[in-house]
């Protein structure tokens, strides 16, 4: 057992003392020594011949592209068990069955002399065709690299998706990590840079709400709805509201100016709060509910990928009259980035909220189809007028309002900018925002919805000036690559 040790320890370059003890302490009739082991010193023990010692093959993840689509992917154990991301989620189509030589053996598990060995061959796990688009997941990556670098922010996620389908086209989160050199060692680390915060953290999502209050409003305005405001309603100018006895005032410092004789379409402009709190308060809390649980908030996507949040939806009973005028303009309701963009294709596309994912077929090695994935239309939660009506206005807000610097000329961008102050502790933390836009185009039949979420910014932190010039960054990279005509 000594010379054992010493040839095993020095080969595999292991500590002698641990090798001993595993070879002599442990009660089993089977002992691993260590696993992926390079064949080179696999071919140096075989030359030993030592009784007793076995060698399995095993198998090696490799990723050819590092860090790309990292946080989407996840990662495995060194056995090849799915830990995070899609490695997780589909892990009992991806690992197959070991294959195994079983011996008979005593009572004990001592080989009988002269026993018969059988053997059972392993079957291959099955592949995964995913619904992202290379080339526009490269257009992401960069853009969100260069957004990381430009602002150091804390971190900076973007994704890309088809508003008719569901279909995720590209989803990244940065900082990231190769998953060819997975930080193992360091778990805070790993759980940090692994993290899919597109799925998994939430975020008040601030002015990019108001897409859903100003659909819910034009919703029931078509109803008849006599609470509902018309879209040529001209809003008090004043730049406060007060709700029992609590102000809620306007970003903009311009009384009667920048903010005077707004429609709903000018609000959007100009991503003017109180207006917004008068939407959320003469819709009521019940209607107002309604639609926030219809666009699928307080609960899961049911996107397929592991570690997905639910958002923060205060509890109907529990919601005051204070609380329904924030949450009209994007406070007081907490969010994933799926969910908003999930939503937001809702309110663009005819009104129909569809599931996200990411997985669209899986097949086996000989290219023989074991599933297919399609769309899931979870229902229709506004009607395609009331959708038609809010993609106008939000087209102008990329043309003439906040969201300019999402403008391509030519082509019919539509969107929302975001700024939303962070709290800590309960409280608000000086100094830190997260800025974000979503937009889409064709904006009269949209076919790409992206959304871009920049957490702490350093410096400039306006939606409108940190976000939205990666979603244009990135429009103007799939024009270009798919030769979309003006």
């Amino acid at each position: 057992m000594d010379k054992l040790s010493k040839t095993l320890s020095q080969i595999l370059e292991m500590d002698y003392n641990y090798v001993y003890n595993r070879l002599t302490t442990t009660i089993s009739s089977e002992v691993t020594i260590k696993k992926q082991v390079e064949k080179e010193k696999i071919n140096q023990l075989i030359e030993y011949n030592f009784d007793g010692v076995y060698y399995a093959r095993d198998n090696s993840r490799i990723y050819p592209y590092g860090d790309f689509l990292s946080s989407t992917l996840g990662f495995t154990s060194t056995d090849g068990k799915g830990q995070s991301g899609l490695e997780l989620y589909y892990d009992k189509y991806l690992s197959g069955t070991d294959g195994q030589i079983l011996y008979e053996t005593d009572i004990v598990g001592v080989e009988i002399d002269g026993g018969n060995a059988s053997y059972i061959k392993a079957t291959d796990g099955l592949n995964l065709k995913l619904t992202i688009d290379y080339d526009i997941q490269r257009l992401v990556e960069t853009a969100m690299s260069e957004a990381m670098q430009v602002h150091s922010a804390k971190s900076c996620q973007m994704l890309v998706l088809e508003p008719n389908t569901g279909e995720i086209l590209a989803m990244t989160t940065k900082p990231s990590y190769n998953l060819n050199e997975i930080p193992r060692d360091d778990l805070d680390t790993l759980n940090s840079l692994s993290r899919n915060r597109l799925v998994s953290d939430i975020f008040e999502p601030g002015s990019t709400f108001k897409i859903i209050t100003s659909c819910a409003n034009i919703e029931e305005y078509l109803k008849g709805n006599s609470k509902a405001y018309s879209p040529t309603h001209i809003f008090n100018s004043s730049r406060y509201r007060y709700v029992d006895g609590q102000r809620v005032k306007c970003w903009s410092n311009h009384q009667n100016g920048k903010h005077a004789n707004l429609n709903l379409s000018g609000a959007l402009n100009n991503s003017c709060n109180p207006i917004f709190v008068d939407i959320a308060m003469s819709l009521g809390k019940e209607t107002m509910y309604e639609y926030i649980e219809a666009f699928g908030f307080g609960k899961t996507t049911g996107v397929d990928i592991s570690g997905e949040a639910s958002g923060m939806l205060l509890p109907y009973f529990a919601v005051n009259n204070v609380e329904i005028a924030r949450i009209g303009f994007g406070q007081t309701i907490a969010v994933t980035g799926l969910q908003l963009a999930s939503a937001t294709a809702a309110a663009i596309n005819g009104g129909n909220l569809y599931t996200p994912y990411l997985v669209s077929e899986i097949y086996d090695n000989s290219g023989i189809l074991a599933q297919k994935i399609y769309p899931t239309l979870k229902g229709k939660v506004v009607s395609e007028k009331a959708s038609s009506i809010l993609s106008e206005m939000l087209e102008k807000v990329v043309s003439e309002g906040s969201g300019k610097h999402a403008y391509i000329e030519g082509y019919r961008v539509a969107g929302k900018t975001g700024t939303a102050q962070k709290y800590e502790n309960g409280v608000i933390a000086q100094g830190k925002y997260v800025s974000s836009f979503i937009g889409y185009f064709p904006a009269n039949n949209p076919k790409y919805l992206a959304l871009v979420i920049i957490d702490e910014p350093v410096g400039e932190y306006y939606g409108s000036t940190v976000a939205a010039p990666y979603a244009k960054q990135v429009f103007q990279g799939i024009i270009d690559l798919k030769n979309i005509k003006p």
